[in-house]
């Protein structure tokens, strides 16, 4: 047993998940932080056209989720693979499941590039472009599309170093890129007086840095899977089992994506650019809010999968029960932040004071169920670090698809723009009812087991 196996295996829990998950929850939110800057630095240096900017970047976020959902289809989908074959001592499928998630990703990014390119100005329309926020969200995107192949290899591959438990790798991958944009962006935006285009050249440039980066880890002998040549043939069985446990990060991507689609043009019909550049900054809010949840249940998920694959279930059950504890406590304490400081928040990326106003009120609504967050994040990844593809999806569309574009579509009509706000903390508790159902049900499935 080598050295990140004995430590799956035996370390205690809280040591080897805040081993884990502190350089992922120190990824996450320097990668949530350049998403921040971009739409800082965008608004900041448009002035007067700062609303149609934030908006046009709005706009744009469902193809960037779209690709985020490819990459993490095929990254987790595969990482769940791997961690459980080195749980239980099969190394040549962890090393076909490497093989396999490369050449996929690298066939499914080309094609996003050239489809997204071709149809570029219906996709935005479709997502609720404006006639004064399309130049925006197309200079934007153009450049975006062009990324796709560096940023889907890197989403993909990091997530498969950090399933053989190499979190610090995957940590400085995430550090590479957001530190590296970070830099970029005022260098492109304002030294280059590029505007948008300079924030998507910069994000790009950055995503190829640590793709690069990534090559060298696996190249170099550093990591404790094996790349050949061969296993980039798609195996079957190996390639449909990442697809049908990835699935559903695709699914919840993609439910986003469309929960994008859907608010964004709600949000012209009853309000206009200012709600949509409203929602856009909320929405990154959030982001900022959750990553550090989410460094958490990556950190979880090669514990549960080593763990369940070597049929430990007192240590999948302890782990999930510790993770739940401080996912919640986290989301409590952003719960209060985006509470008591809205204006606070967006004043820092706009002087425009009716956006300003605008954002006070709607993210006091909006986050009324933040608290329950924490527990629905750690409950849909358990399922799929557990290669149950079924709940797996049904958690990942419950809140935004299920409720979420139901609402949205249904409440404005009853109480206008403030109905598109309200529905957020409807459908988080509702969708934390029904997580908190099913892990019920799997808790006491692994107490028999263990009983």
């Amino acid at each position: 047993m080598n050295a990140r196996a004995r430590m799956l295996a035996e370390e205690s829990i809280s040591k080897v998940l805040f081993k884990l998950s502190v350089p992922a929850t120190i990824g996450m939110v320097v990668q949530a932080l350049y998403n921040l800057v971009d739409t800082i630095f965008v608004g900041r240096a448009l002035g007067a056209e700062s609303v149609q900017g934030i908006a046009g970047i709005t706009i744009a976020f469902p193809i960037q989720m779209i690709i985020m959902g490819v990459a993490l289809t095929i990254g987790l989908g595969s990482a769940s693979i791997i961690s459980r074959s080195l749980g239980s001592k099969d190394y040549k499928r962890a090393d076909i499941a490497l093989g396999n998630a490369i050449s996929a990703i690298l066939a499914l990014s080309i094609l996003i590039t050239v489809l997204g390119s071709i149809y570029i100005v219906p996709l935005l329309k479709l997502f609720g472009a404006t006639d004064t926020i399309l130049p925006f969200a197309f200079d934007y995107t153009r450049i975006i599309l062009y990324g796709t192949i560096v940023f889907a290899f890197s989403m993909t591959v990091n997530n498969i170093v950090r399933a053989e438990g190499n979190a610090k790798v995957a940590m400085l991958t995430m550090l590479i890129s957001a530190g590296l944009n970070i830099i970029l962006d005022p260098i492109f935006i304002f030294g280059l007086d590029m505007g948008i285009e300079g924030a998507a050249i910069a994000t790009v440039i950055s995503q190829a840095v640590s793709a690069i980066y990534l090559v060298h880890y696996f190249s170099s002998g550093m990591s404790s899977l094996n790349f050949h040549a061969s296993n980039l043939i798609p195996h079957p069985d190996v390639f449909r089992e990442t697809i049908t446990i990835g699935a559903s990060s695709f699914a919840r991507s993609a439910s986003g994506s469309l929960m994008i689609i859907v608010i964004n043009n709600t949000l012209a019909i009853y309000g206009g650019d200012i709600p949509i550049a409203v929602f856009g900054v909320v929405n990154r809010l959030f982001m900022f809010t959750f990553m550090p949840m989410i460094g958490i249940v990556q950190g979880l998920q090669p514990i549960v999968g080593f763990n369940y694959g070597a049929k430990n279930f007192e240590r999948v059950i302890s782990s999930t029960l510790l993770a739940i504890k401080v996912t919640t406590v986290i989301s409590i304490a952003g719960f209060l932040l985006l509470f008591l400081f809205p204006s606070q928040l967006f004043s820092i990326f706009t002087t425009d004071q009716q956006l300003i106003d605008a954002g006070r009120s709607a993210t006091r609504i909006m986050v009324l169920a933040v608290p329950f967050i924490g527990f629905q994040i750690v409950g849909a990844s358990i399922y799929q670090t557990l290669g149950r593809a079924w709940p797996a999806f049904i958690l990942s569309i419950s809140r935004q698809v299920l409720f979420l574009i139901p609402l949205v579509l249904i409440l404005p009509r009853f109480f206008q723009l403030e109905g598109i706000w309200i529905a957020f903390p409807i459908s988080d508790g509702l969708s934390f009812l029904v997580t908190f159902v099913m892990l019920a049900k799997e808790y006491s499935v692994f107490k028999g087991i263990r009983a």
